[in-house]
């Protein structure tokens, strides 16, 4: 008896421990993979981000400010508010930057820090709600954005405060995309401040980012082969249409004086490709105005710690000086300062998957497994309650036993792979989400980075394992007797 049940069960097993050999071969194979070529290291020649010391020019906190909010018409039911911030006593003739938001910001309540640090330096500020109605997730019109954008630049030229040559534009994060378009659209926009910009397209930026958040992670070596998977493939039914959006033709026109500035403890931008990249199409146009600086260990926004903390060091007082000096502080020395920016690969589009792993075929190869699994389970037992009702018996004509095609077990084997096969899903979906807080918060876990893999992967074996097993007892069944019909026939194949 122990024998003949031994017998029977190892080659099932071998069927499910093939099958599950074959996915992961298949998995190793299908790539690509992601090997990123290494940036080599910059090392500036000062650490002092002071622009123009020489200069007399009013500093931060020489001024009070007053600060007035006013309703901007962008389109026909598209309003937004604008709160500007005007120095007390500074006189007319004023410089004046409008604020550009990232992706992280939308109201006029942001950049509060920056813009009351200016105002204080004798800057008129303005800082507008940023028009949500034709932005989200699946699409954005960068070009629409700066259109709406200048609505605000026109408002500032008209304060009676400002000298409308003296108005430039603030951009941070994916507002780095669009204050080059603003100023390459409209000559007379008077400098382009770029805090945080990507400068290469959100594709290739996504998987610079994604490649050190994961490296700071500490996740094992097979999960950065999801940077190309994921963010290498089209987007499927046309969503994240802006994820190719390249913003070097803009840059190139830039002809205004440019500020460049990054925080190293940034892990989300190519700070020395980027600045690099900036120069250079800058000079496309005729255009060396252009300065960087590096905070030290300054985050995103430019702060020290979380995005609530304080501007880093110097920041404000060098952008008030830049701004407040211009032109002739778009071309002191040194052009380049500050602390050694912290890039080590290059930011590259990624290579892409085979065509059935992109756009559209992506989601089919995703969904069709589960819809063909779960076709197989529902006319798996359609057939056995059809030969039931027909009075046949499980087993063949000689009494042996019929096998998969109407066995019992093949549904329950086929429900368990489902079962499993979902929960791999669910395994695997939190493992990216509790990947991802480790990531943005720049910590460390062991136990979730390799723990949660691991959980994952096994998962995922007892699903094969067991779709194997199941695939095998069909194949006797099909073998040793078709009598139940191809209703079973049908289940059996799904």
């Amino acid at each position: 008896m122990g024998r003949t049940v031994l017998r029977q069960a190892l080659p099932a097993i071998g069927a499910g421990l093939l099958l599950t050999v074959v996915i992961a071969f298949l998995g190793a194979l299908l790539g690509p993979t992601w090997q990123p070529r290494p940036y080599e290291s910059v090392m500036l020649p000062t650490s002092d981000t002071s622009i123009a010391p020489g200069h007399t020019l009013p500093s931060v906190g020489t001024y009070e400010w007053t600060t007035t909010e006013t309703e901007l018409e962008l389109a026909p039911g598209a309003t937004v508010t604008v709160r500007v911030r005007e120095p007390i006593g500074a006189g007319d003739g004023l410089p004046a930057v409008v604020f550009l938001h990232g992706a992280g910001t939308a109201v006029h309540t942001g950049f509060a820090a920056q813009a009351e640090a200016l105002a204080s330096a004798g800057i008129v500020t303005v800082v507008p709600d940023k028009r949500m109605d034709t932005y989200t997730t699946a699409h954005r019109d960068y070009a629409a954005s700066a259109a709406d954008y200048h609505a605000s630049v026109v408002l500032a030229r008209s304060l009676q405060s400002v000298d409308p040559a003296r108005v430039g534009v603030y951009g941070e994060s994916e507002g780095a995309y669009i204050a080059p378009i603003v100023a390459a659209e409209d000559e007379d926009v008077a400098f382009v401040v770029l805090v945080s910009a990507p400068v290469v397209p959100p594709r290739q930026q996504a998987a610079y980012a994604v490649h050190t958040y994961l490296e700071a992670t500490g996740v094992p070596e097979p999960i950065f082969r999801l940077i190309p998977r994921a963010l290498g493939a089209e987007f499927p039914l046309g969503v994240v249409d802006y994820v190719d959006f390249d913003p070097q033709p803009y840059q190139q026109r830039l002809s205004q004086p440019v500020l460049v500035v990054y925080g190293t403890g940034d892990n989300s931008m190519p700070q020395a490709q980027g600045a690099a990249q900036i120069i250079g199409d800058a000079a496309v146009a005729g255009n060396d105005a252009v300065t960087v600086r590096y905070y030290e260990g300054a985050n995103h926004g430019i702060r020290l710690g979380t995005s609530e903390g304080p501007l880093a060091p110097g920041f404000a007082e060098d952008l008030a000086r830049w701004i407040g000096g211009l032109p002739e502080t778009g071309e002191v020395e040194p052009r380049v300062a500050g602390a050694d920016p912290n890039q080590d690969i290059w930011a590259e589009r990624p290579p892409a998957p085979p065509a059935f792993l992109s756009g559209n075929l992506m989601v089919a190869s995703h969904l069709l497994p589960a819809l063909v699994l779960a076709i197989g389970l529902v006319t798996g037992a359609v057939a056995a309650i059809r030969s039931r009702m027909l009075g046949r018996s499980w087993r063949t004509p000689s009494g042996g036993k019929a096998g998969a095609v109407h066995h019992p077990m093949l549904t329950v084997y086929l429900g368990t792979a489902a079962v499993l096969a979902l929960t791999t899903w669910y395994v695997w979906i939190n493992y990216v989400i509790a990947i991802g807080a480790l990531a943005t918060s720049y910590q460390q876990d062991p136990a979730v980075s390799f723990g949660g893999y691991a959980a994952e992967n096994q998962v995922a074996t007892a699903a094969s394992f067991t779709l194997g097993i199941a695939l095998f007892v069909w194949y006797l069944g099909a073998r040793q007797g078709r009598r139940f019909g191809r209703l079973a026939r049908v289940a059996a194949v799904a």
